[in-house]
């Protein structure tokens, strides 16, 4: 279509970012997440803060020495617009975000840049994944999730099977792309549908919790 641009190379997360940082639920709450908003979804901050989290919104070329001032006991990742592969500025950030330790959890672009950051491409799909009702199934558990999904591009599955560190936790039963992932030698995962869906299945909620036992695992080490 005349006037579209070519979403290949295109980097947009900055440009919806929010410009300064902000907080979201208790600040004497036990737990303290950094958020990177590259078009974070005002329900995913919601899910951490019914979970007791206290969440601080950092625009998305935020760097890690800012973030850390916060003290965060993790980091999450959140969904955005665009190409991952255009951007270098938070691949490199999350490098540096698994070299502290601290847990990782990052949803759609956000599951993008933490397999960018370990190695593996990203590619622009032919047809994305668009809408409600998308069967994924958690090869962990053997069960059967249905996703809601917003996305054009994937992880490249042949470099995850050949990777090292990082082994693939949820697959699409559709086209059989990749929806998961977590890293073996550190406390961090990934998915690339959308669990905190508003209005949508509740299927997934349960990688907010998940995310939860691990920072208070962190914690307690």
């Amino acid at each position: 279509m005349a006037g579209v641009p070519d979403m290949s190379g295109l980097e947009l997360s900055s440009k919806v970012s929010t410009l300064e940082p902000y907080d979201m639920g208790e600040p004497t709450a036990a737990i303290k997440i950094a958020v990177m908003d590259y078009g974070t979804k005002r329900n995913i901050l919601r899910n951490f803060v019914n979970r007791s989290c206290y969440c601080r919104v950092f625009p998305a070329k935020t760097s890690l020495a800012e973030i850390n001032q916060f003290n965060p006991d993790a980091y999450f990742l959140s969904n955005g617009p665009g190409d991952p592969a255009a951007m270098d500025y938070a691949v490199n950030t999350v490098k540096e975000m698994l070299a502290t330790g601290k847990p990782v959890f990052g949803i759609c672009l956000g599951h993008q840049i933490l397999a960018l950051a370990n190695g593996i491409d990203t590619y622009k799909m032919h047809h994305g994944h668009r809408g409600i009702n998308h069967p994924v199934k958690n090869l962990e558990t053997g069960k059967c999730e249905i996703t809601s999904q917003n996305h054009g591009f994937a992880v490249d599955a042949e470099q995850i099977e050949n990777h090292p560190d990082v082994e693939v936790t949820h697959v699409n039963l559709n086209d059989a792309s990749i929806e998961g992932l977590r890293l073996k030698s550190k406390p961090a995962f990934s998915v690339q549908y959308h669990p905190e869906a508003a209005p949508g299945p509740h299927d997934a909620q349960y990688l907010f919790d998940q995310f939860v036992d691990l920072i208070n695992q962190a914690k307690n080490n």
